[in-house]
């Protein structure tokens, strides 16, 4: 018999978000271990808000809004507001109700801006950490280092001479020939991003404005412990290296550093011996003889250690393709080195929950 194709609405429902989501879903378990994780960060939001005033979005709902953001490949905030208004999903994640008021895209905005500057992403981070590591899921002596590319929001057209004339503005690209002309950071810059700068990872590469993004990971179980952003230079791999392992608690004697053949010069690995850290980064002999002798090729650890590091580019793949930070969205350091700890922290809650925790 064919049922009636009735479109009558119920007056009254009486349902919560909690009854749309299936009991083995992902989200269940990254929610449960992102709550853990802000449950004790009262202080630290207390420290950027007023005690007085209006009442804004709560930061625990920003941080779990930008979330979604990344796990959901969403593109801009008005994307996100939109997609919280009609999908019980989010509302669920968020702790929402259905009949809840949701925030308008600018405010969220103005609202994120706050967090910009503070360790509030970073402390996240770290939160987060504590948890796997209360499971035992940290290496604290064996470590994986690397950096990748960030494209700058910022066209090649607004890398200017910084003596030159101001753009005449209008809402127009200038035409700009760059036949014959020799860019360069020293003289030119951006007038769209500042802090971005010209550079290329090969000879063969096109040049970008960019930025350098660098992790630490933990060999155990490939979980992102550090991150930090510079801007783009040819040796702010290795400087960006030495300042998160200095950051490192130690519980060990001696540890060991991970890295690809960028890492392989005199300078780098000296400086690496000297912080009582023992280099396990891969040998460059392409033209030069190799920093990296017997001392260290010899032991069993440098082979797994050479097999194991490889294991960072997933967490880099990861964000670039799913987080969608390939190309930034934000520009100036301090906003982008928030949202490279956030795709980190969303990045762990993946692993993590793949590796059985948060899971009921």
């Amino acid at each position: 018999m064919r049922g009636p194709d009735s479109k009558t609405e119920a007056l009254f429902t009486y349902v919560t978000p909690e009854s749309f989501v299936p009991k083995d879903h992902p989200l269940r378990a990254i929610r449960k271990m992102a709550d853990t994780a802000l449950e004790g960060m009262d202080q630290l939001f207390d420290s950027i808000y007023a005690t007085t005033g209006r009442s804004s979005i709560p930061p625990e709902k920003l941080l779990k809004a930008q979330l979604l953001m990344i796990l959901y490949s969403i593109r801009s905030n008005r994307q996100l507001v939109e997609q919280i208004h009609y999908n019980f999903l989010f509302r669920w994640f968020l702790g929402m109700a259905l009949d809840e008021k949701i925030w308008d895209h600018s405010s969220f905005s103005k609202n994120n801006k706050r967090l910009i500057g503070s360790e509030v992403a970073a402390v996240f981070l770290s939160r987060i950490l504590e948890q796997a590591k209360r499971k035992h899921l940290l290496s604290s002596e064996h470590f994986t280092v690397d950096g990748t590319l960030i494209e700058a929001w910022a066209s090649v057209k607004s890398f200017k001479p910084k003596d030159g004339p101001p753009s005449a503005g209008g809402g127009k690209n200038d035409d700009v020939n760059f036949k014959g002309k020799k860019l360069a950071n020293e003289t030119h810059g951006s007038d769209t991003d500042p802090d971005a700068r010209l550079y290329r990872k090969g000879k063969t590469k096109e040049a970008k404005l960019c930025y350098l993004g660098h992790t630490l990971m933990e060999n155990r179980s490939g979980l992102i412990v550090k991150t930090t952003t510079t801007q783009a230079t040819g040796t702010g791999e290795r400087e960006a290296a030495k300042a998160m392992v200095q950051q490192l608690p130690r519980t060990t004697r001696r540890i060991t550093l991970g890295g690809d053949k960028g890492y392989d010069t005199k300078d780098f690995v000296r400086e690496l011996r000297e912080l009582k850290v023992t280099p396990h980064v891969a040998q460059n002999t392409s033209n030069r003889r190799s920093a990296i002798d017997g001392r260290t090729t010899n032991h069993s650890g440098y082979a797994i250690s050479q097999r194991i590091r490889k294991r960072i580019e997933e967490g880099f793949g990861w964000m670039k393709t799913v987080g969608r930070i390939r190309k930034t969205m934000y520009r100036g350091v301090e906003k982008i080195a928030m949202q490279l700890d956030l795709h980190a922290a969303a990045y762990n809650l993946v692993r993590m929950r793949n590796l059985g925790l948060g899971v009921t």
